[in-house]
């Protein structure tokens, strides 16, 4: 390799990238309302995917220029055949600080003992209702129960560290939701995050008024259960706050309300090898075919450099003229 690995990933705004997210599929066994339509959408071939060598390759090459943390992202990852190979692959790559997972939780309960020996770090399980019926209603399936003793498998496994459980927070939904999931955070040993609902969704329902805010929910919690903040570490996605009697945490990521931008240090890798700058680009850039033509290290770390360059500055959500992307949640990667 040349002395292009030296320096750093950083973009045309200054930010240095550290956190890479990796798609491994776009198929999802769930149809949640915020991320896909009811009918599902069109899978990609198997063809399309990258491969698991081609992923690895693709960490290899970024963790030298500071893309130390990688959270694996779907559609939903454990259904993609073989995952805890990959974990195990992406294990060995000196310099790899963090990596994690993010899941629906509905195929935990059998697989979580497996990745946890193949070296997975730490692991978040979305879940947006404690009800059976509200939660079939967000999911468009009967799967409560099952998601419920995944998230219990994972007690099994301290070396896990804080599980935490995504719930992203919709208008005329979630109220009813806020106070049942601060319970779990404080019996728990979960941290609870609500998720601002983002204009990723299939039918394009999203509105501003849609979107029930961190700040919001943070108040109805505060009313029942006194929160203090905790310090935001840098790059954090989350705003965390505990419980003032001492038991439990619940974490608000805001992106719509109070975008976090200005440190964001996120580049994302969607299943079939496009290279995505935010969760709002417009244009990718395809990594899949210089991968298959045979381009060496430095040739992908340059079109990674190029792409990481033109970094956007901010997303522009609630903002007039903004533009939702073509793809949805779950063809991003969340």
């Amino acid at each position: 390799m040349g002395s292009m690995v030296a320096s750093p990933l950083r973009d045309g705004h200054g930010r240095l990238i550290g956190d890479l997210r990796v798609s491994v599929t776009d198929r999802c066994n769930f149809r949640c309302q915020y991320c896909m339509p009811a009918e599902g959408l069109p899978w990609l071939d198997r063809s399309e995917l990258l491969t698991f060598e081609e992923i690895e390759r693709v960490v290899r090459v970024l963790v030298p220029l500071g893309a130390h943390s990688v959270r694996l992202t779907g559609g939903e990852p454990l259904v993609r055949r073989g995952l805890p190979e990959l974990v195990r692959m992406l294990r060995t790559i000196e310099g790899l600080e963090d990596l994690s997972l993010t899941t629906n939780g509905y195929l935990l309960e059998g697989m979580a003992e497996a990745l946890v020996d193949a070296g997975l770090e730490r692991i978040n399980v979305s879940l947006d209702s404690l009800s059976r019926d509200r939660f079939f209603q967000m999911t468009r399936r009967d799967s409560l129960p099952q998601v419920i003793r995944g998230l219990e498998t994972l007690e099994q496994f301290p070396q896990l560290g804080t599980v935490k459980v995504n719930c992203v927070a919709m208008r005329g939904f979630t109220e009813d939701e806020v106070i049942p999931f601060a319970d779990l955070a404080r019996r728990k040993p979960y941290q609870v995050r609500f998720i601002e609902f983002m204009p990723l969704d299939a039918d394009h329902a999203w509105s501003a008024d849609r979107v029930l805010t961190g700040g919001e929910i943070r108040t109805m919690i505060d009313r029942v259960y006194p929160l203090e903040p905790l310090e935001r570490e840098a790059h954090a996605t989350a705003k965390v706050w505990r419980f003032r009697d001492g038991s439990g945490e619940i974490g608000f990521v805001n992106p719509v309300s109070e975008p976090f931008c200005a440190d964001c240090d996120r580049i994302r890798l969607t299943a079939e090898g496009k290279l995505r700058t935010c969760l709002f680009s417009l244009h990718e850039t395809d990594l899949r075919e210089p991968l298959r033509s045979g381009a060496d290290d430095d040739e992908v770390v340059e079109v990674v450099r190029d792409a990481v360059w033109r970094k956007e500055l901010k997303h522009h959500v609630a903002e007039p003229g903004f533009r939702q992307p073509p793809r949805t949640m779950s063809q991003i990667g969340g």
